[in-house]
């Protein structure tokens, strides 16, 4: 079965952990032959009390955009059909996944590694977890739904209300929990200019291309030619962006690299933790397992793209917050393929139902 889903992602997605690792490499390396160059590029900000950097936000929305094209919210009236898998869903990944994140991060980077992290770092390296953790995935998660057989067109539902959701409660949510597990502060109007610019406009605009484009032109050729178009834009202004990240962060990179092994292990945790408690649920309540894996998967992986954005935006592509952000995408992929690969081998704790239509 393994062998089978591995041939099942594309390219890019097999090997996504490798390119983060040659993009951080990269990223350091340019980084120490033209710190000048990667100034200059550090300086171009906007946004009164924020630390918004113009190339990246260019990047992250290229990123975003395509993601948003493919939600089809009228897929929500669906819900009411199959009401007890969103509702497990969303009570996972607003009410549990971010307040635990604050916990771990709290408890490992204020404490367990208290010896080796300053309480700077251990600042922003727990909001920069919690930050990661209050973002619900939005196009990754099709993927891992994909692999572990579950229901595409409830996956979409799920995606669908909790992107509406992260309209209303991610900021907030945010605030909340970083003031409250660590010394820092968060300017509220720039994590509202985070959504606005990283959430309300490529939402607007991928609803307002997706209808257009899907009247005028039909479904067929949407899904086969408008939305392969944007496949390789995405994966190079990922690629790009990260390479941006690793050379702000190139001293912090040489200096401590340790820490992004510390970093990873209260996003581990989490991960496995609250999937697990999604899935568990989902058994509780006879969720058919073609609901219940994706809701798990939902509950484990992140809306990077966003976090790594808000976090710039609060503190800087050189702060730990950002760091943290991106080891969250350094390690998404294996950690998402065991995930997977479990709900797999566990699909016999299900109700027998091929379909969650």
């Amino acid at each position: 079965m393994s062998n089978h889903a591995v041939k099942r992602m594309n390219f890019f997605e097999r090997y996504l952990t490798v390119w983060v690792a040659v993009c951080m490499a990269i990223g350091v390396f340019v980084g120490k032959l033209a710190p000048e160059l990667v100034a200059w590029f550090r300086g171009l900000e906007f946004g009164e009390k924020s630390q918004m950097n113009i190339p990246i936000v260019v990047l992250i929305w290229l990123m975003i955009y395509p993601m948003m094209l493919k939600i089809d919210f009228t897929s929500i009236l669906d819900v009411r059909k199959k009401p007890k898998g969103l509702a497990v869903t969303l009570f996972v990944n607003w009410l549990v996944k971010p307040f635990s994140m604050a916990f771990f991060g709290w408890l490992f980077f204020r404490h367990v590694f208290s010896g080796v992290l300053t309480p700077e770092l251990a600042d922003q390296y727990t909001a920069g977890v919690i930050i990661l953790a209050a973002a619900p995935c939005t196009a990754m998660v099709f993927v891992w739904s994909y692999l572990s057989d579950g229901d595409p067109a409830y996956t979409l539902v799920q995606v669908a209300v909790n992107d509406l959701i992260m309209l209303f409660a991610f900021a907030p949510v945010v605030k909340f929990l970083v003031t409250g597990a660590s010394n820092l502060e968060v300017p509220f109007e720039v994590l509202l200019y985070a959504v606005i610019l990283f959430v309300v406009i490529p939402l607007f605009f991928g609803a307002v291309s997706r209808t257009l484009l899907i009247k005028s032109k039909g479904r067929e050729w949407f899904d086969g030619r408008f939305l392969p178009f944007f496949q390789p834009v995405t994966v190079v202004a990922l690629l790009v962006t990260l390479i941006f990240i690793f050379a702000f962060q190139s001293d912090n990179m040489l200096s401590r690299p340790l820490h992004v092994l510390l970093i990873a292990v209260p996003i581990l945790i989490q991960v496995y933790f609250n999937s697990s408690l999604a899935y568990g649920l989902m058994r509780i309540f006879k969720v058919p397992y073609a609901i219940a894996a994706p809701g798990a998967l939902i509950g484990a992986s992140n809306f990077f793209e966003l976090a790594v954005a808000t976090a710039i935006a609060l503190y800087g592509p050189g702060s730990g917050a950002a760091l943290a952000t991106v080891v969250g995408v350094l390690i998404e992929v294996p950690v998402m393929l065991s995930v997977s690969k479990i709900c797999l081998r566990t699909r016999h704790w299900f109700p027998a139902e091929p379909s969650a239509r």
